[in-house]
């Protein structure tokens, strides 16, 4: 038979991490026989919403095991997740989703409405009951939401791959331990196979997370057999416990599909908005940069926060009358004011930038000076005087060109689309997995 198993939210800002359950069950489901029919799913939903943990990813482990052993399957998953999550924290609310046979296009419908919106849970109560041979909730039970989503995202389409390296216990919570000419040794070798490894701007590596969790390193790039090479690239000055490649919607826009209105942009949900620059950008304390853009129906403040760095050089070069694209997701403030805040911009037309000058002087071609309101100009060079003539227009030349720009890697979302992966989407599903793929 085949079996999908969907988990979500079952870290916390202390610690925990989806994934690693997901890696340990790996290794035991093997050991109850079952065989894996893909790569643990990694799927990163909404990134707006506010009660995430850290990632917001969900992980579906999709396998072939005789009707026998399903009773076994789904006692190590429950005994994993309830041994693994981080039920302490408040915002932690584990959700574990089983569903036997071909997914079906409702859960695949259902999946993309996470990604790229806000569901209630008893959305994912409905299909459950309709569709799914069971499903296990904890506290609020919000997790069966994710969970469900992994289960129908089969990521048919757009896809990548990421290799992730795990901490062995006595390590976790102390500084990751890598060597740092390793990774960019990798990076070069890999370049144009992997993706987000090192901040250029910055200039330090991006493979490792700062917190608590197991995750001691993830590599993101375009196949199995190109993370799993770069993978074991990276020098280590401490043990893993254990490797996974995982397929995953990271790196994709999975979330950014949707050209919205002003008008209707709703809190926390991702959105893209064409429009026209409304009003010269404005500097904010803590060096965020805001501009207005409107369309046909409405007007939003669009953001550049402090850290995504030079992108806000480029928010700020624009002028009113400039045209853009505005990728994103919607913040509310509570009072109804709504703020885009800016994942990419494409800069799709400029306005020419025509500012007044005083004359030249029509004698000796000098610069002129006013003599004061209405009382003309007088040329600095020759002293000729004028009362007739007047200012004229002068356009400037821009410090921006059209095209598609993005915050520096450190400042990216998992889900973002980095630059160099446009031209390189995938339009099906892996034939076989790469071996090795795991280890243990």
């Amino acid at each position: 038979m085949l079996l999908h198993i969907g988990l979500d939210d079952t870290d916390s800002p202390r610690g925990g991490c989806t994934t690693y359950i997901a890696a340990l069950l790996v290794e035991r489901l093997q050991e109850l026989g079952a065989k894996f029919i893909d790569y643990p799913n990694l799927v990163r939903l909404n990134p707006n919403v506010p009660w995430k943990t850290r990632g917001n990813g969900a992980v579906c482990l999709r396998v072939e095991c005789d009707p026998a052993l399903e009773g076994a399957i789904k006692e190590v998953v429950v005994d994993a997740v309830e041994s693994h999550a981080e039920f302490d924290c408040e915002n932690t609310n584990p959700g574990i989703v089983f569903h036997t046979g071909a997914v079906p296009e409702p859960l695949g419908r259902f999946a993309c409405r996470v990604i790229q919106g806000v569901v209630s849970r008893e959305d994912a109560e409905g299909l459950i009951e309709g569709y799914c041979a069971s499903a296990i909730g904890y506290k609020n039970m919000r997790g069966i939401i994710g969970a469900l989503a992994a289960v129908g995202e089969r990521l048919e389409g757009d896809h990548a791959y990421e290799f992730l390296a795990y901490r062995t216990p006595e390590n976790r919570g102390m500084p990751r331990r890598l060597d740092v000419a390793s990774v960019m040794e990798m990076d070069e070798a890999t370049r144009g196979e992997t993706f987000n490894n090192f901040d250029p701007e910055a200039r330090r590596p991006l493979i490792a997370p700062h917190g608590p969790d197991p995750v001691l390193f993830g590599v993101r790039g375009e196949s199995a057999e190109a993370v799993y090479r770069a993978g074991t690239m990276i020098r280590a000055e401490e043990p893993f416990e254990r490797w996974v490649i995982f397929r995953t919607n990271q790196g994709t826009d999975a979330h950014l599909r949707r050209t919205s209105k002003i008008s209707d942009l709703k809190p926390y949900n991702p959105a893209i908005v064409a429009g026209e620059v409304a009003a010269h950008p404005r500097t904010i304390k803590g060096g965020h940069v805001i501009f207005p853009l409107r369309d046909e129906t409405g007007e939003i403040d669009c953001a550049a926060y402090e850290p995504t760095g030079r992108f806000r050089d480029i928010a700020r070069r624009l002028i009113p009358g400039d045209r853009v694209r505005a990728y994103g997701g919607i913040r509310s403030d509570g009072a109804g004011r709504r703020t885009l805040n800016l994942e990419k911009m494409e800069v799709l037309h400029l306005a020419p930038d025509i500012r007044l000058a005083n004359p030249l002087c029509p004698k000796c071609g000098g610069g002129m000076e006013s003599m004061g309101r209405g009382q003309g100009y007088r040329c600095r060079r020759c002293g000729l005087r004028d009362r007739n003539l007047r200012k004229r227009s002068i356009q400037m030349e821009r410090k921006l060109t059209p095209g598609l720009y993005l915050p520096p890697p450190r400042s990216q979302r998992h889900l973002t689309k980095p630059l160099q992966r446009y031209g390189k989407e995938k339009s099906r599903a892996p034939d076989g997995l790469f071996e090795p793929w795991h280890w243990p």
